[in-house]
């Protein structure tokens, strides 16, 4: 039995610091009903979060699985430094009402996932405000400058003569403080926090609290591109607030290989489930797209319900399947005449006009269902239905 938990904790891990100890909590979890604390941070720096913030969660929630009572830290205190990971310059601050108003967001989505009774929810100002300016100089003096230096991206801008922020220094300072106060015994977070999550290490060895947390790292999941990381600024995210139709669209729209990455990193189902499947792909009895859609089924049901997911299904096979147009779509006015690039604009259906011009290029627009060609094409006065690709639509009303 502990090794089949080992086992799925382990699934889809970047790396592990202390493997052993993981086991051990394990072991007096199911010899002795010991349960044990698992912590991940998150800054509310943004509203919502999208699929590849839920890798953590997923992990989260496997851990609960087998006796894990979870600290979820909001870092409201550290999200007004901004955390340095992987920036070229120092990041701006966020104003207090904002924190909180993101934090607020990330409590409603995040129990989408995990289970509330086995969740604590804490904020990391309820112990780093009362430091004070003693406490903070006396967190500094637990690491030197040199060290710090040693960590990637700040080696790169000291190099490059680019600015660094001693705040910058403070942020996986109060990080690990944090693993300090909350005592915890596993901390996981994505490879690029490798540094942080080791100070967590230090700073529970150096302040002697009786033990040192494990270290869990999970991989940065891929877009729907399958080659950069799933971003809001790059557009190959699928949000997780995201309407039904959209989310699972998105996600039958990944190819056959991301599929198996994203059921390692976000499915719910077992390995051996995942195996069947591997193989019935592998030997022919299962078709790859049936396969996707039960993975999109199953992450739209998961942030809305197994009703939405399913009615998410029936369109799409309505849509695309039988080459239909969707029953709902936006709407729009507009007067005419317009050129269409500029409608794909203001209808939300493409970025810029260069994109649009670029898509009925590629002949990917189509207005009421015809192929268009003419990238100069003018609407005149009248009602349109405007497609960009397979999924998206709108109605657009010219005016005079």
């Amino acid at each position: 039995m502990i090794q089949n938990a080992l086992r799925e904790i382990k699934r889809g891990t970047a790396e592990i610091i202390d493997e052993a100890r993981i086991e051990t909590l394990l072991k007096n979890y199911f010899e002795k009903g010991e349960n044990y604390t698992v912590k991940a941070g998150f800054d509310p720096t943004a509203p919502d979060l999208h699929l590849g913030h839920t890798v953590l969660l997923q992990k989260l929630s496997v851990f609960q699985k087998f006796g894990a009572h979870i600290q979820f830290l909001i870092g409201d205190f550290t999200a007004q430094i901004g955390d340095p990971t992987g920036k070229s310059e120092t990041r701006k601050k966020l104003l207090p009402a904002q924190v909180l108003e993101n934090a607020q967001s990330y409590k409603d989505q995040v129990f989408k996932i995990l289970d509330p009774e086995k969740t604590t929810v804490v904020f990391n100002s309820e112990w780093i405000n009362p430091l004070g300016a003693a406490g903070m100089l006396e967190l500094t003096t637990t690491y030197n400058v040199a060290r710090m230096l040693e960590r990637d991206d700040f080696d790169k801008r000291y190099k490059g003569g680019i600015s660094i922020s001693i705040s910058e220094f403070l942020y996986p300072l109060l990080q690990g403080y944090d693993s300090v106060h909350l005592k915890s015994d596993i901390e996981i977070g994505g490879t690029d926090q490798k540094f942080n999550l080791l100070m967590g290490r230090h700073l529970q060895r150096v302040y002697e609290i009786g033990k040192e947390q494990a270290v869990l790292m999970m991989p940065i999941l891929e877009g729907l591109d399958g080659v950069q990381k799933m971003s809001k600024s790059l557009g190959n995210y699928i949000g997780v607030v995201e309407a039904p139709n959209d989310m699972y669209g998105k996600v039958l729209s990944i190819s056959d290989t991301l599929m198996w990455r994203y059921y390692e990193l976000l499915s719910a189902k077992s390995l051996d489930e995942i195996d069947v499947l591997k193989t019935g792909v592998e030997n022919g009895t299962l078709h790859p797209k049936k396969v996707k859609e039960a993975l999109a089924i199953e992450i739209t049901a998961r942030f809305h319900s197994a009703e939405a997911a399913e009615g998410a299904h029936a369109e799409f096979e309505r849509v695309h399947a039988q080459s239909e147009i969707p029953s709902e779509m936006d709407e729009f006015s507009l007067e005419g005449p317009i050129w269409i690039a500029k409608a794909l604009v203001d209808c939300s259906l493409s970025p810029s006009t260069s994109q649009a011009r670029r898509e009925i290029k590629q002949g990917s627009v189509k207005i009421d269902q015809n192929k268009l060609s003419d990238e100069q094409y003018q609407l005149e006065a009248g009602e349109y239905i405007l497609q960009v690709g397979k999924r998206k639509f709108a109605r657009l009303k010219v005016t005079q």
